[in-house]
């Protein structure tokens, strides 16, 4: 592989963000960026978290407990952002600063009785299955408050918003529609005014479609080739 300008690209990714939050009439300031590193190499993120990156996504618990014991956490906050299993939530517990993908009762359960264990209190959000695309994970969209309902009385969680990832296509347009809903249902959920919850996360866009993501709302995005350069690996 060839060498990657991790800077470079940071640059690019940042000016896209404010391209996207100027016509949307937002202030770039409120975007959180975060990298997604399934697949890449320690020294990449090294570089990304050298050029300002603050918060770093993983998918795999296994591959992130490697990153974090050679990285650390000093200079960045910890996401994970795939699919968790329960029996991974101990671990997960452990290693990151915010799950992105709780998506059932059963879950959520299980990650408040390890964080109860280790007395902490986890940030979460809630993935829905905006697509309602049956090999895909979240919660379906008509199931959602019950499941935030849920959460907001799990006292070692604190649910902080939504994230989903809308039905892959190669027009970034096609994901319009997805992510105006999932606007339509953060605003539903922060009316809804839940003891205990602190909505503040609109998790959406990756690299093909973070800007139409920032256009209808996006506050938190999660790129990763745009970033990073191909992934290697799984």
């Amino acid at each position: 592989m060839g060498a990657v300008d991790i800077p470079a690209n940071l640059e690019r990714v940042r000016e896209r963000m404010e391209r996207a939050a100027e016509r949307a009439g937002r202030k770039v300031e409120e975007i959180l960026l975060l990298g997604a590193s399934k697949g890449v190499d320690v020294e990449r993120i090294l570089a990304a978290i050298e050029a300002g990156l603050t918060d770093i996504g993983e998918n795999y618990v296994q591959e992130a407990k490697s990153k974090i014991e050679r990285i650390g956490r000093d200079k960045v906050r910890w996401h994970m952002i795939g699919r968790l299993q329960r029996n991974k939530a101990k671990h997960a517990v452990r290693l990151f600063d915010m799950v992105q993908t709780v998506d059932s009762a059963r879950l959520a359960d299980e990650l408040e009785k390890r964080a109860s264990q280790a007395g902490k209190v986890i940030p979460v959000l809630v993935e829905v299955n905006i697509g309602r695309e049956p090999q895909k994970a979240g919660v379906a969209p008509e199931g959602l408050l019950p499941l935030c309902e849920h959460i907001s009385r799990l006292p070692h969680l604190r649910l902080e918003g939504l994230m989903c990832i809308p039905p892959w296509s190669e027009d970034p347009e096609d994901s319009r529609p997805y992510f105006a809903e999932m606007r339509r249902l953060f605003e539903r959920l922060k009316e809804a005014s839940l003891p205990g919850a602190e909505i503040k996360w609109l998790s959406m866009g990756m690299s093909a479609d973070f800007e139409v993501a920032i256009e209808e709302g996006a506050n938190l995005i999660r790129v990763g080739t745009a970033i990073f350069g191909p992934r290697e690996g799984r």
